[in-house]
């Protein structure tokens, strides 16, 4: 997102407010993507990879908190809250979920993008401290130098092909975040066609074998089925 406008993933099942909030959103060239029920939007959210999520609660399908709960097991998006509910007992239950804001219907086009406004330039804050943070990275026990391209498991070296390599690296600086296989393939593939894709889960099936010590288990990397991979944080590390 630092070289462009963010992706907004508007989630809202109410035709007039969804297009409120889309028309906002033109007049200030953010690109969007929209859903209109938590399944929809859960799928969205994979598959979009937007940078910040407005969130309706009342969805035809399941609650919105639910949809935050969902979210939050494997992504840390930002996420809006924009709801009619207005107890303070729905807030706190959507911020607790882990949303980051809250913003109560019927709301002002100028709110809403402030709201927008803080939660970019948190992103950007974030986006910035991480591009000048150490060139090593830690999870667990697996270490990756990225200044010697060096990857340790505990104390053992583990040797990796270029490929292999490549998409752990690609894995480790998106933690905790699904990837999709297209997005894999465009960032590691050179002009990805749909064949390559076989060739990925080989890849991915030989780099498990390399970092995980528990071959029953997969510790640091997880298959969403149908959608990609993602690195999974160890609890603990920073």
């Amino acid at each position: 997102m630092m070289n462009g406008k963010p992706n907004i993933l508007v989630v809202e099942d109410d035709p007039p407010i969804r297009n409120l909030i889309t028309t906002t959103l033109e007049t200030q060239n953010y690109k969007y993507i929209t859903a209109a029920s938590g399944d929809k939007a859960l799928f969205a959210a994979a598959s979009g990879k937007p940078d910040i999520i407005l969130l309706d609660l009342g969805l035809p399908d399941m609650d919105g908190v639910d949809v935050i709960k969902k979210l939050r097991s494997w992504s840390v998006i930002p996420i809006i809250v924009i709801s009619a509910r207005s107890d303070d007992k729905d807030k706190i239950q959507a911020l607790d979920a882990g949303a980051d804001d809250y913003l109560t219907k019927p709301f002002s086009v100028e709110e809403l993008l402030a709201r927008l406004r803080s939660t970019l330039r948190r992103i950007q804050y974030l986006e910035a401290r991480g591009a000048v943070e150490e060139s090593v990275f830690h999870n667990g026990e697996l270490t990756i130098d990225y200044t010697s391209a060096t990857v340790k498991l505990g104390e053992r070296e583990i040797h990796l092909m270029p490929m292999e390599y490549n998409l752990l690296c690609l894995l480790a600086k998106n933690v905790g975040k699904v990837l999709t296989h297209h997005y894999i393939l465009d960032k590691v593939w050179t002009n990805a066609i749909e064949s390559d894709l076989s060739s990925l889960r080989v890849y991915m099936a030989s780099l498990r074998k390399k970092i995980e010590k528990d071959k029953t288990e997969s510790k640091y990397i997880q298959t969403h089925i149908g959608i990609g991979y993602r690195m999974i944080k160890i609890d603990g590390d920073k």
